[in-house]
């Protein structure tokens, strides 16, 4: 089953899917995947976005600098594909749960952890991830028929997954 949510506000779905992943890990569930954290390291420029890789302790960056002006999008694609390449690693260890921080615009143009998330359903391994609400469409046309819309709720998305992982099934919203 893939999980999804969205939230209003620019970074507010990093934090939630961080704050989920860090309740579950502490609840020993074993987890595969990235959470993001934005990191404010220069008040003149855009913060750095970095994926924690949850199955231990790699950091990568996945934005460029661009420049101050630079309108263009920052992501760093190498980062990006280095990430997705750790986390198709983790699925080997049978995870009860993949996290990816969002099925973002590489992810619906076919890139990204798109791939990895296609792995993880086909193997029946529980997907969580996050979602901008204006391509919410898209994405369920990727889902297919397999995605629960959850609140945008800590505990509600805390209390899918757990139930995911431990292979119960718990009603979320209409999707």
């Amino acid at each position: 089953m893939l999980g999804y949510f969205s939230t209003e506000g620019r970074g507010t779905g990093d934090l939630m899917v961080k704050e989920v992943a860090a309740r579950l890990q502490a609840d020993g569930i074993p987890l595969a995947g990235v959470v993001q954290e934005n990191v404010e390291r220069d008040p003149t420029r855009k913060c750095d976005m970095e994926l924690h890789v949850l199955s231990g302790t790699t950091v990568i960056c996945i934005s460029q600098n661009l420049g101050r002006h630079a309108r263009g999008c920052r992501l760093d694609p190498g980062g990006l594909e280095q990430a997705v390449g750790l986390v198709e690693a983790q699925l080997a260890h049978e995870p009860a749960l993949l996290i990816v921080n969002k099925f973002g615009k590489q992810e619906l143009e076919g890139r990204g952890f798109r791939p990895v998330i296609g792995a993880a359903i086909a193997a029946g391994l529980p997907v969580l991830t996050s979602i901008n609400a204006a391509h919410v469409e898209m994405f369920l046309d990727f889902a297919e028929g397999l995605a629960d819309r959850l609140p945008p709720d800590p505990d509600a998305i805390f209390a899918w997954c757990v139930a995911q992982a431990r292979g119960a099934s718990l009603p979320a919203e209409a999707s």
